[in-house]
């Protein structure tokens, strides 16, 4: 069969794709993107025409997902760690519910916080909803380990959790492809009223759920991808999950390791595997990437004496990501790391493009906040975050999507005024718009500020849904026509900039200002395109 070369978020697009995906829903969130976008630019499913618009966030993608699986039809959902959060609701749901058509659901987990705002562990909602979960360690086992995920879906009727990092997501490998199959034909549920969660049919479904969950240990879907080799060395043994099989394995380049070795990447597993190891071996060493959820299920598994060393104890830290070194320091071996970084590099903060519309929007709102006494603004995920850091400085909130908003209206009831939130176009659309109407039927004191650069930005550049419809979108929630107004970011602007932000933050009542200029970066790309077409 073919060989490609992919990075492992593609992968896993591909092989949905040969698994014969018919729907694929996402709100971009790194390092998920790539999952989508490959999708939308492959010529295969533009014929095949398979669903892949992106999805104003997290939830109406896996609710929609969850709606192509009523069908019948196979469906993916691609989402970041946190955006598991946003989906929590429906996804925990759709464990009781069950599927019709097979449903995955990947998360793309950033231990490090490369681009997030906290480190978070999704394989315990897997543990949490009582669905399966799978945890690749590289390309080629997560491409062969959809073709299962959806198979597994179908046979148990269950959502299944695919669990990436950002490693995995972002680093390429050789891709052996299989023979792709054909789309599922629609068939409705047999039993119609399986998605119907009243509490006599959920309590029916929930005990059934449970029965399912124990059973899964044993089902070969799953356990086929859990490895055992023994070793000669007893004294010490070696647990990896997912992705920390590498970091293990590359202290070991062209040998093999004399200790045992238990690689898992499905879960659950049965303590008959875990036996395999903790029989033969004196200590443990548990090698996994985010939360130490193996190592706290082996303290409960056993009760003997048996010396278990991971993120708990101290042998490896309790945040950040692995990386060989640190797994050679836990194992004893000497740590002469070529990665040191020389004295004379500086770290440099991140800081907004040249010409980016944000600079603009940011020099106004601070000249127009000098005439009050409140210092700062309420703001959440975008690129326009780092008007936190300095030269700017005026950025007092980074909790998570749309709480800019809702954080003002807080403040306001407090007493705080005026009271000023910034937010994206995407992430209005994507959180921000239910902040806003609590504060239209409060009739809060609160000026929003939508920064809007035409584009999902800080993720690459995706369709925003809210481009042209801000004013609109607006205008229904409730605001007063008279306070929406739109700026543009511009220095020649300042000056009247600067005179409409102040008249607003000084009005008692709800008011929206959309602050409009398409993104330094996609303009670039948009002009060069154009370019290239002439």
């Amino acid at each position: 069969m073919q060989k490609i070369l992919l990075l492992g978020d593609e992968a896993i697009a591909q092989a949905a794709m040969d698994a014969g995906l018919s729907g694929m829903y996402a709100y971009p969130g790194t390092p998920s993107t790539e999952i989508m976008e490959y999708i939308q630019s492959s010529g295969e499913a533009v014929v095949r025409r398979i669903q892949r618009k992106w999805s104003s966030n997290e939830k109406t993608a896996m609710e929609a997902a969850l709606g192509m699986s009523y069908t019948g039809k196979r469906a993916m959902v691609a989402m970041k760690h946190v955006g598991l959060n946003v989906a929590a609701d429906s996804f925990i749901n759709s464990a009781i519910t069950g599927v019709n058509g097979g449903l995955v659901v990947v998360a793309a987990d950033d231990p490090s916080m490369h681009s997030s705002q906290n480190e978070q562990d999704s394989r315990f909602y897997g543990k949490f909803s009582y669905v399966p979960v799978y945890e690749p360690s590289n390309q080629q086992e997560a491409y062969d380990m959809i073709f299962d995920a959806f198979d597994l879906s179908e046979k148990l009727s269950l959502p299944v959790l695919f669990r990436i990092t950002t490693r995995l997501a972002h680093s390429r490998s050789a891709v052996v492809r299989r023979r792709s199959q054909p789309e599922k034909n629609m068939h409705l549920p047999d039993y119609r009223q399986q998605f119907v969660l009243l509490p006599s049919i959920a309590r029916r479904k929930y005990k059934a759920l449970l029965s399912t969950y124990e059973s899964l240990k044993y089902d070969y879907r799953l356990s086929k991808f859990n490895n055992f080799k023994d070793g000669t060395n007893r004294r010490l043994g070696v647990i990896t999950c997912g992705i920390a099989y590498n970091y293990l394995m590359e202290n070991f380049s062209g040998t093999e390791p004399d200790f045992p070795v238990l690689k898992i990447t499905a879960y659950p597993f049965s303590k008959d595997i875990i036996k395999d190891i903790t029989d033969r071996c004196e200590e443990i060493l548990i090698l996994e990437e985010g939360y130490p959820l193996v190592e706290e299920a082996l303290r409960g598994i056993l009760d003997n004496s048996l010396k278990i060393m991971g993120r708990l104890n101290g042998a490896l830290p309790r945040d950040g990501e692995l990386n060989p070194d640190i797994v050679a320091g836990a194992l004893g071996f000497p740590v002469n790391s070529v990665l040191s970084v020389p004295g004379v590099v500086k770290m440099r903060p991140p800081s907004f493009c040249k010409g980016c519309g944000h600079i603009d929007t940011f020099n106004a709102i601070i000249e127009a906040m000098k005439f009050f006494d409140s210092e700062g603004v309420f703001s959440d995920i975008g690129c326009y975050t780092l008007a936190a850091l300095p030269p700017y400085s005026c950025i007092n909130s980074c909790v998570d999507m749309g709480a800019s908003v809702t954080m003002a209206i807080g403040a306001a009831d407090a007493g705080l005024f005026p009271s000023v939130a910034v937010i994206g176009d995407s992430t209005f659309t994507h959180s921000g718009m239910t902040g806003l109407l609590d504060a239209v039927v409060k009739n809060s004191p609160v000026t929003v500020i939508i920064s809007d650069n035409l584009t999902t930005g800080m993720t690459g550049g995706q369709k925003s849904q809210a481009t042209g419809r801000l004013e609109q979108i607006c205008e229904g929630i409730g605001v007063k026509k008279e306070h929406i107004k739109k700026i543009v970011p511009l220095r020649k602007n300042n000056k009247e900039n600067v005179g409409i932000l102040r008249k607003e933050f000084e009005y008692k009542g709800v008011s929206v200002i959309i602050s409009s200029r398409e993104c330094i970066q996609t303009a670039t790309k948009r002009k060069k395109s154009q370019a290239s077409e002439e």
